[in-house]
């Protein structure tokens, strides 16, 4: 009884709520929903596969709480959402989870069609079925429930997915008109809201935008390369579908502008390049080292470097092949290497192999740079790990074996200004590393040894100094000696002071031990003693010693022996003479 007037209850409730639900305007924020969904559950690392589980799993909850079953365990009945049973904005919901999912399936497909291209196939079914959910989602919005917003991101939302679906069929001109409707629905909503709503709209322009571009110069706007390049720098390469045909892109592009570069030119040697792929790194290697220079932060110019680096290690690899293939021109090499002149193709090996190494150079340069900044910074958890000194050693390392690499390069043993630039070069960062050993042995507080580093840093410096005046240009890529020295200077001022307030280690010139003289009596001696900072310092003697000081004089009488005193024998009373008698009367106490 007591439940049948439970359910007699919440019936009626149930019955008002949708009421008020169907008179109430409906609303979905499409685009944060998507977006907080794919941060939180997969896409964050670009695991499709993980957000397409989360997809089922919410579609699954959201069928059971709308009582919207597909049929039961022994037979599947199929039912779309119309507009007569949109009551909940959850149905809403309902149909944009089944959007993402095929999306996200169609994303998980286009990772795996890279080592499988049949899976190609899959993809495209895929994304369509994700255009069809759009679609559907946008007829739902188009009910006079719905408000205006979300009828709005339903459009651009559907307009996204019939774009990925052109894209990928690489109909240019219809994808880039899908493109365009979502951008300009994105922008408008971005201008209706404050600034802070309007963050997440023009985030989705900027993900659009490299899309949009890709389209236009396919259709045959050749300045849209331009900005691609611009936009692979400072979005760091794309993201999603258009990494890969963004990088394709360009390589094309070098492709044809590489079909009329026929030679180089290095250290006064002209060199003839017959192989296409180092035709393309070589045109191309002036707009890597712009892009480098113009990167925004060390992230990206990090990823930059490593790009560079990739494509520089390719094109060694197919010049060495080229070596090894051509019999003729190692039996050339070998006769060259007799007369002092090695191979033109060996010589452009030498060139490759001089860039790749540079380049490791100037990454390392970088890096260490970042963490000279992060190592100057106050550290502000204890717990977390900050940056030490021993990892810009190891820098610095890897730089130095770079540059020993860089003086035995075939064709340049010769070369003596390039020989001697690389020693210059080798000194600079030869301080360096000195540089920061010496501030690792100084947080372990080993002073003499720091000191001695230091005075060791002062000497590669004014040998770079010395040098350096015949090479104007050489230092120009490097780090500036000058400051170097004025830090050293700093810190060997700091370290006497860190020293003397140590006091448990020994530093020279000064002499460092526990002196058993006190402190008042060495004023004019400077002595670093540790006990002076210790709980009982040896400032003064305590007890002091005994001094002889003058004493109160003693006065003796000595006219007192000089001084003869008068005879007193009259008052001096005689004993009497008793005999025998007389002492047994004493005895038995007679005649007293």
């Amino acid at each position: 009884m007591a439940a049948e007037q439970q359910n007699e209850v919440k019936m009626p409730q149930m019955e008002e709520n949708k009421e008020n639900s169907i008179d109430e305007s409906l609303g979905l924020e499409i685009l944060q929903i998507i977006k907080d969904s794919q941060q939180q559950h997969g896409l964050r690392h670009g695991d499709y596969q993980r957000y397409r589980g989360y997809c089922s799993r919410r579609l699954r909850r959201l069928r059971k709480t709308l009582s919207f079953k597909m049929g039961n365990r022994h037979k599947f009945t199929g039912k779309k959402v119309t507009v007569e049973l949109l009551s909940d904005n959850r149905h809403l919901l309902l149909v944009l989870m089944e959007a993402e999912r095929a999306w996200s399936y169609a994303m998980q497909l286009k990772q795996e069609a890279n080592t499988e291209p049949r899976k190609r196939f899959h993809l495209l079914a895929r994304l369509r079925k994700a255009a069809k959910h759009g679609e559907q989602l946008e007829k739902l919005c188009e009910s006079p429930r719905v408000d205006a917003k979300t009828k709005l991101e339903a459009q651009a939302y559907t307009a996204y997915l019939n774009g990925m679906v052109q894209f990928e069929l690489q109909e240019w001109k219809s994808a880039m008109e899908s493109f365009n409707k979502c951008k300009t629905i994105y922008e408008k909503l971005a201008s209706a809201f404050t600034e802070e709503q309007a963050v997440l709209y023009h985030q989705r322009v900027e993900e659009i935008s490299p899309n949009i571009r890709y389209c236009a110069y396919n259709i045959g706007d050749q300045n849209a390369i331009n900005d691609l390049m611009q936009m692979r720098l400072s979005a760091g390469g794309g993201g999603g579908m258009m990494a890969e045909k963004l990088e394709a892109l360009i390589t094309q592009t070098r492709a044809k502008q590489a079909a009329v570069m026929s030679e180089v030119e290095w250290r006064g040697r002209t060199v003839p390049v017959k192989i296409d792929k180092a035709r393309i790194f070589l045109l191309g290697l002036a707009d890597n080292e712009a892009a480098i220079i113009q990167a925004d932060n060390e992230e990206t110019k990090e990823r930059l470097y490593e790009s560079l680096l990739a494509e520089c290690r390719d094109t060694i690899q197919a010049v060495r092949e080229e070596l090894r293939t051509d019999v003729k021109q190692r039996e050339r090499a070998a006769e060259g290497a007799d007369s002092g002149k090695v191979s033109n193709l060996q010589y452009l090996h030498s060139y490759l192999t001089y860039i790749k190494l540079w380049t490791v150079v100037r990454r390392n340069e970088s890096m260490a740079h970042a963490l000279q900044a992060k190592l100057k910074e106050p550290q502000t958890d204890e717990n977390k790990r900050g940056p030490r000194p021993q990892d810009l050693i190891r820098l610095y390392d890897i730089i130095l074996q770079s540059l020993a690499e860089l003086s035995s390069l075939q064709g340049l043993e010769e070369d003596h200004t390039f020989q001697k630039e690389v020693a210059l070069k080798t000194l600079v960062y030869k301080a360096y590393r000195c540089f920061y050993i010496a501030q690792s042995y100084v947080l372990v507080k080993k002073w003499s040894e720091a000191l001695v580093l230091y005075e060791r840093v002062l000497k590669y410096t004014r040998e770079v100094q010395s040098k350096a005046k015949s090479f104007n240009n050489s230092l120009k890529d490097l780090p500036d000696v000058q400051e170097l020295i004025a830090e050293v200077s700093a810190e060997k001022y700091s370290l006497q002071a860190a020293a003397i307030l140590g006091g448990r280690a020994r530093l020279q010139p000064f002499s460092l031990h526990k002196d058993p003289v006190p402190l008042s009596d060495r004023l004019d001696n400077f002595r670093l003693d540790p006990t002076l900072l210790s709980k009982q310092p040896n400032l003064v003697q305590f007890p002091p010693d005994f001094q002889p000081i003058p004493c109160k004089p003693l006065f003796f009488d000595l006219a007192l022996n000089h001084v003869a005193f008068p005879p007193l024998d009259d008052k001096v009373e005689q004993k009497g003479k008793g005999g025998i008698t007389g002492y047994f009367r004493g005895f038995f106490g007679f005649g007293s």
